[in-house]
């Protein structure tokens, strides 16, 4: 064991993190299989054991490891074929228990931000944004997804929209109506009906306990899948990191494509959200989604899409005439926010809250 810990570069815990999970995915800790004790594991990398323990309990919130009691930490990820076997139980979630009433944005910091950008800017707000979203916002969110979701793009990638039912069209647009497209079920009600109106064929996959259920995903005719790993609404499930594996697994065939709807995630109270499918996957052919509906305000109808490179240029062929659905002036407010650290400190202050409320 020869995992290699820049004590210069921080968190360090994220570094052991990062490498042990890649032992687990690469097949060096089998399914099954328990980890080293953490006080061999400190010894061994010249950390404290507390660096492991959060290393360790990372690689639980992601669902690769669980800690059992008198076994230590034992590997709960596979991947066989692609498709998890698992014991998977269909979901019935229905309740509100994973469904967070989070504290406004505050209204002084936005109140203020709109009079500094009122008075930085003034007649640039009233010139018409660039059809992709102005430069400055889309800058603001490639850094940061980059600091706080593992996903490094270039910002001609990212498309600013008004909210996720607009981008959603859009990407039918784009990808085409000529496709199958699925979703789970049960999920944000808007998705199928924004299918349902462009009149496209899809399907409905049931959700289990870990994510989508393996034997539907594996007999599927869709050609596109629609998933929203992170928190699935309203059952409030989590794609395991099994089953995040999959659903890349299986979208490496026949010119497949994953929509990942990445709701809710900025309010993970791990202290590192759930890797994206963007990030882990290598096909360059997931769209991530995401909004500012939960962290700010829905009233704002702001939203965000990443492609993938490849997908770019066709974008810009098909859509690229399209003006943005945003005020040029919320725009610049959101990056104001964004770069001045008021937006994360938000962020943060609410996932501390959240903390509270489930360890007291």
């Amino acid at each position: 064991m020869k995992y290699i810990i820049d004590k210069e570069v921080r968190p360090i815990y994220l570094q052991l993190y990062k490498q042990i999970r890649d032992d687990i995915i690469d097949g060096v800790y089998l399914y099954n299989t328990k980890l080293p004790s953490k006080r061999y594991l400190a010894a061994e990398t010249g950390v404290s054991t507390i660096t492991v323990e959060h290393a360790y309990a990372l690689l639980c919130d992601e669902g690769y490891v669980e800690s059992r009691q008198r076994s230590g930490f034992v590997v709960v990820f596979r991947k066989t074929d692609g498709f998890v076997s698992s014991n998977e139980h269909r979901t019935e979630i229905l309740s509100t228990k994973h469904q967070h009433i989070y504290p406004d944005f505050p209204l002084s910091v936005l109140n203020k931000t709109m009079r500094k950008v009122m008075m930085l800017y003034g007649d640039i707000l009233l010139e018409k944004a660039s059809n992709h979203g102005c430069f400055e916002l889309r800058e603001a969110i490639r850094q940061y997804l980059a600091r706080n979701r593992g996903i490094k793009v270039g910002t001609e990638q990212i498309i600013i929209g008004a909210g996720s039912e607009y981008l959603y069209g859009m990407i039918v647009k784009l990808l085409g109506r000529n496709r199958i497209y699925a979703v789970e079920t049960p999920s944000y009600k808007k998705i199928e009906q924004v299918y349902k109106v462009l009149e496209l064929n899809y399907e409905t996959l049931p959700l289990t306990n870990t994510g989508i259920e393996s034997g539907a995903l594996a007999v599927t005719k869709a050609d596109i899948l629609h998933t929203t790993p992170y928190r699935s609404f309203p059952s409030g499930v989590t794609a395991t990191a099994s089953k995040r594996h999959e659903y890349i697994c299986w979208s490496q065939t026949n010119n497949r494509y994953i929509i990942e709807d990445d709701f809710e995630s900025e309010f993970s109270v791990s202290s590192k959200p759930c890797e994206t499918l963007f990030a882990l996957s290598e096909n360059d052919n997931v769209i991530y989604l995401n909004t500012f509906s939960k962290t700010i305000s829905p009233s704002l109808r702001i939203g965000y899409m990443v492609l993938p490179k490849h997908l770019v240029d066709c974008f810009d062929e098909k859509l690229g005439f399209y003006s943005c659905t945003v005020s040029t002036f919320m725009q610049y407010v959101l990056t104001e926010l964004i770069n001045n650290g008021d937006f994360e400190r938000h962020i943060n202050r609410v996932r501390r809250n959240i903390r509270k409320q489930l360890y007291r």
